[in-house]
């Protein structure tokens, strides 16, 4: 199959300092809301959160993508297209209408747009299981986060609807730290291996 150029070491370095940045602003707003509730500062770093995942994304595909097949591929793509769909709908969620009361919260959020909403959560829920499962089957990256990728990151994005609790930031802690695991674990391999990441994994080790 003809593939692109293998991306530079500096492409997966970005993609891992991304993806550290972006498990961080999961993390931390929800260890700090399972004290103090959602705050102005927590939800403004919560909604610029996905906008650093991207490109943790992309870099963790392609550092599989010669040995994940078609599957992956399939989840790569609807992951992608979900996290687009989803921080757009985080984002607005948590800059603009933040600040909102509760009736007319209640008064916006209907009719298309909570359609809106619930299918961007359940198309990143979807990806995020389909793409965490591929990183399992690998087996190129560890284990744990990737579960905790495809298992936290899809109930962070189910869970989205419902009052904070105690239990919804701790899938945020949960979903942050595999999100930051799976990042270092990036670092690693291309510190360790300056190996281009066309072809099998054989290739690399």
């Amino acid at each position: 199959m003809l593939l692109p150029p293998a991306p530079s070491p500096w492409f997966f370095r970005f993609g891992a300092v991304c993806g550290i940045l972006s498990g961080l602003f999961i993390a931390l707003p929800g260890a700090i809301e399972a004290f103090t509730g959602e705050t102005t500062a927590t939800s403004f770093v919560l909604g610029v959160s996905p906008a650093f995942a991207t490109p943790l994304l992309v870099a963790l595909h392609l550092r599989q993508h010669g040995d994940a097949g078609r599957a992956g591929t399939i989840g790569y793509a609807v992951n992608l297209i979900g996290l687009g769909l989803f921080g757009g709908a985080a984002f607005t969620l948590n800059m603009a209408l933040f600040g909102l009361d509760d009736a007319t919260l209640d008064e916006v959020l209907t009719g298309t747009v909570r359609v809106a909403l619930l299918g961007s959560a359940v198309v990143f829920a979807v990806g995020t299981v389909l793409f965490g499962l591929s990183m399992v089957r690998t087996g190129l990256f560890p284990k744990v986060p990737s579960w905790g990728y495809a298992v936290m990151l899809a109930a962070l994005a189910l869970l989205g609807p419902l009052p904070d609790s105690v239990f919804t930031s701790l899938v945020h802690v949960l979903a942050g730290a595999s999100v930051i695991w799976l990042a270092l674990s990036l670092w690693g391999w291309i510190g360790s291996e300056q190996a281009p990441v066309h072809g099998s994994a054989a290739a690399v080790r």
